[in-house]
Parts: structure tokens; C-alpha cells; sequence
């Protein structure tokens, strides 16, 4: 009933253009994508490999301290 035709989806894209210029759109896509990336993993519960590891212990440097005023 109310889609978007290929005249109206121009007329958009000539728009965006314009304001925000060439410079940026490959910026602008390339975060969309990402979004739609990491909400497709998030809602299939996907994770990837750096997010599956532990993260690493920091140790206390105050203990350190200790152990070389003794």
C-alpha cells in the first residue's frame, strides 16, 4: 500500500548527499553496517572471538610496593 518506489528512494539518496557530502557517506554506510553487524550477533548470541576470552588480572602494584620497602 505505502512502499518506498525507486523515484522516492532517489530523492532520498540525493538529499543525503547533499547534506552530508561524498566525503562522508562511505563513513556513514560503513557504520550502519556495523550496527546492523553487532545487532544480528547480538540477537543471535553469536560472540566473537576477542568478546569469548577472559579478560586478563591486573595484579596490584600496592603489594609491590610493600615487598620493596621490607
Amino acid at each position: 500500500m505505502f512502499g518506498i518506489g525507486m523515484p522516492e528512494l532517489i530523492i532520498i539518496l540525493v538529499i543525503i548527499l547533499i547534506i552530508f557530502g561524498a566525503g562522508k557517506l562511505p563513513e556513514i554506510g560503513g557504520g550502519i553496517g556495523k550496527g546492523i553487524q553487532n545487532f544480528k550477533k547480538a540477537t543471535t548470541g553469536k560472540l566473537d572471538d576477542e568478546e569469548k576470552k577472559e579478560p586478563e588480572k591486573i595484579e596490584d602494584s600496592s603489594n609491590e610496593e610493600k615487598d620493596t620497602k621490607a
